[in-house]
């Protein structure tokens, strides 16, 4: 599917799907499918109709059209949420690998953001032993998420679903 006939449930359900594989939601992955349902503009109500689709197998509505500017800022939410953890999984990874390649953000996009988060963790926290952490793990980060993102690339080229 491309990213500009990408629909808010789509994005929503195919992410919980991508925290699902292993059959575990863990705390972190819940904080950060908290934030997308927020970032996505969700009703209170549909992230767990989608959730409850998901485990009967059943379809669910598209949802409402995300916009080439919205995916941009919803990636930096999710991946905000996840760096201010501190101590990325790598469930956490595969989630921003799998957002990264929904919303086809490659590597300058990609650069763009991780500035962007960096500036904000600069503003945010006035503790230099806070923002170091935050800024290790940001640094940390871009090679695995990248990484994963290549993977997903590379499956999506080879046919597989995005």
């Amino acid at each position: 599917m491309s990213a500009t006939t990408l629909g808010t449930l789509d994005v929503f359900r195919s992410t919980v799907e991508v925290m699902l594989v292993d059959g575990v939601l863990t705390r972190e992955e819940k904080r950060l499918i908290i934030k997308l349902a927020s970032a996505l503009n969700l009703s209170p109500e549909q992230p767990a109709q989608v959730y409850e689709a998901i485990q009967k197998n059943e379809k669910t509505e598209t949802g409402e059209p995300v916009a080439q500017p919205l995916m941009h800022k919803i990636y930096t939410k999710v991946f905000e949420v996840a760096i201010v953890n501190a101590s990325l999984s790598r469930d956490e990874f595969r989630v921003l690998a799998h957002l990264r390649s929904q919303f086809d953000i490659d590597d300058e996009e990609h650069a763009e953001i991780e500035r962007e988060i960096r500036d904000m963790v600069k503003e945010k926290y006035d503790d230099d032993a806070v923002i170091d952490t935050l800024m290790n793990t940001l640094r940390d980060s871009v090679g695995l998420v990248g990484d994963l993102f290549d993977s997903f690339r590379k499956r999506t080229s080879e046919g597989g679903k995005k």
